[in-house]
């Protein structure tokens, strides 16, 4: 089963030799620390240092993000770059170490750490005058100027699937969710957003996720809702940010309890993003929001007939991060990686849509609404192709 991208992200809030790609014209990943403390080296090329978990229990995705970092400088015809990779291990300590190395090495910008932990230990030193870090993280709360989160955070995920709803004539809106952190993020950014787009939230339940009794919860949560309805007509959208294979009972608890599927809309996150999810004939017609499938596709064939093999989910953040570091390298000689040109408002498209980078050290991404199928997921809500004018907040 293709393991689901946002699923994984959601997971993380929170390896050494690899082969090459058939050509050979142009230069690939190295994992040596350069001879120089040059940004710049003597050919004229912009030093980017690639921090990623090559050894540790992330390592396999770590070697599937290089592989993906080599084909995107192919791809792209990136000769104004020379990258070099470093290893982040998986604790904050390699992840210094690794930072340190490649400052060192003169490095003009920092693709990585791929933990918001390990980003996060990292902010001291790019405040000491060190290159600016852009993580494949999708944890805001390591966000700063400096250090840009570049995965895909969950509550734009909310946010966009309540637009999408709201659209479409839903006004009630409840959390079924589990009393984690991210479960209350999700919950809050719920609320919050709902508050902005003129609906209400009728009812918010955390359960214990260690339960195997979600009942009592259930009930509140049927009850609240009914309590609240008021006569009011529409359907009632009901947020569920719970991954599979747990998911399913959750829906059965709530199904048990009363709530009935054709009086509900379910809406979710990008953890249903996962193959195979409309089996759950529960789930069948729920929204979630994500990058659009059909901009990777390509990207995946490719990458399966370089490799051997299909990419990890999270390869697509080095593929984009290495094609937005090839585009900065080309705005002058030698490169510009400032903060004021990484924060370009118009943004930058890649496998996953288009995203930029806010001055705060958040993104923001383009992100489609997806409605659970049997057979195949479809889009109900293309991702919009440029950004508004203003960020979001």
């Amino acid at each position: 089963m293709r393991t689901s991208f946002l699923a994984l992200m959601a997971t993380l809030f929170l390896a050494a030799g690899c082969a090459e790609p058939a050509k050979t014209s142009t230069p690939v990943v190295t994992t040596t620390t350069p001879a120089t403390g040059s940004p710049v080296t003597a050919s004229g090329k912009a030093r980017i240092a690639l921090l990623l978990p090559l050894s540790g229990g992330a390592a396999p995705i770590g070697q599937s993000m290089q592989q993906a970092a080599e084909m995107a400088l192919f791809d792209i015809g990136a000769k104004e770059l020379a990258l070099s990779a470093y290893d982040s291990g998986d604790t904050t300590e390699t992840a210094v170490e690794a930072y340190r190395k490649a400052r060192a090495g003169g490095a003009a910008l920092v693709l990585g750490p791929l933990f918001g932990t390990s980003a996060t230990a990292l902010a001291p030193l790019v405040a000491q005058g060190g290159m600016n870090v852009v993580s494949f993280s999708n944890d805001e709360s390591a966000a700063q100027r400096g250090v840009w989160v570049m995965g895909i955070a969950a509550p734009p995920q909310v946010r966009r699937v309540v637009d999408h709803a709201i659209d479409a004539g839903v006004k009630r809106f409840a959390t079924f969710a589990p009393q984690t952190p991210y479960g209350e993020q999700m919950a809050r950014t719920l609320e919050s957003h709902v508050a902005v787009r003129g609906g209400t939230v009728v009812a918010a339940e955390l359960y214990d996720p260690n339960s195997a009794d979600l009942m009592p919860s259930a009930r509140r949560l049927a009850s609240e809702t009914q309590a609240k309805a008021g006569g009011a007509g529409g359907k009632l959208a009901i947020l569920v940010p719970v991954a599979p294979p747990r998911v399913s009972t959750v829906l059965a608890s709530l199904t048990a309890a009363g709530i009935e599927k054709d009086q509900v809309q379910f809406i979710g996150t990008g953890v249903w993003d996962v193959q195979g999810i409309g089996s759950d004939t529960m789930l069948r017609g729920a929204w979630y929001a994500a990058p659009d499938p059909e901009r990777r596709a390509d990207f995946e064939r490719r990458f399966t007939t370089t490799y051997g093999r299909p990419p990890h989910r999270l390869a697509t953040l080095a593929y984009d991060g290495v094609a937005l570091a090839g585009h900065l390298a080309r705005l002058k000689p030698g490169g510009d990686f400032s903060a004021e040109a990484i924060t370009n408002p118009n943004g930058w498209s890649g496998v996953d849509g288009i995203f930029r980078f806010l001055p705060d050290g958040r993104s923001e991404r383009a992100l489609a609404v997806i409605e659970i199928q049997a057979a195949r997921n479809a889009v109900v809500s293309p991702a919009p192709g440029t950004f508004t004018a203003r960020p979001v907040n």
